[in-house]
């Protein structure tokens, strides 16, 4: 089994130093031995615990909802009820947000392509027309 030290460790993934140590400070990295001379040293084992956090954070999981799967699956290695849940949970906020993004890309679409002299009144471009909802339910 390799050994890699903060540094190969956030190079191999594409992260800083600061990065890892801070999922180490939440947790979310488990905390390494460290040498005599105080040097983290890293098992593999955390080069795919640190890819899977990076993929969540790239796919709009929170560092507190990541935490949370790894434990789940810490205590229950087969996927459980309650991740799968979850993941369900995340799929529905992703499609709502993509329906938001749609309606946002269509607004701004028409924005483009509509005649505006750039002097008319900002109620005559039709942004100010939709019923589109702020992002965030507002």
């Amino acid at each position: 089994m390799k050994r890699l030290t903060i540094g190969e460790l956030a190079k191999r993934c594409g992260v800083n130093l600061e990065t890892v140590r801070y999922y180490e400070r939440r947790n979310i990295l488990l905390p390494p031995p460290r040498t005599v001379s105080g040097y983290r040293i890293y098992p593999d084992s955390a080069l795919d615990r640190l890819r899977f956090v990076i993929q969540a954070r790239e796919l709009g999981f929170s560092l507190d909802e990541i935490k949370e799967f790894i434990d789940l699956l810490i205590d229950q290695p087969s996927i459980t009820l309650e991740v799968q849940k979850r993941a369900e949970a995340k799929i529905a906020d992703i499609n709502e947000k993509m329906r938001i993004l749609r309606r946002m890309k269509k607004v701004l679409l028409r924005l483009i392509n509509s005649p505006c002299a750039g002097d008319g009144a900002a109620t005559d471009y039709p942004v100010f027309e939709s019923n589109t909802p702020a992002p965030g339910g507002g």
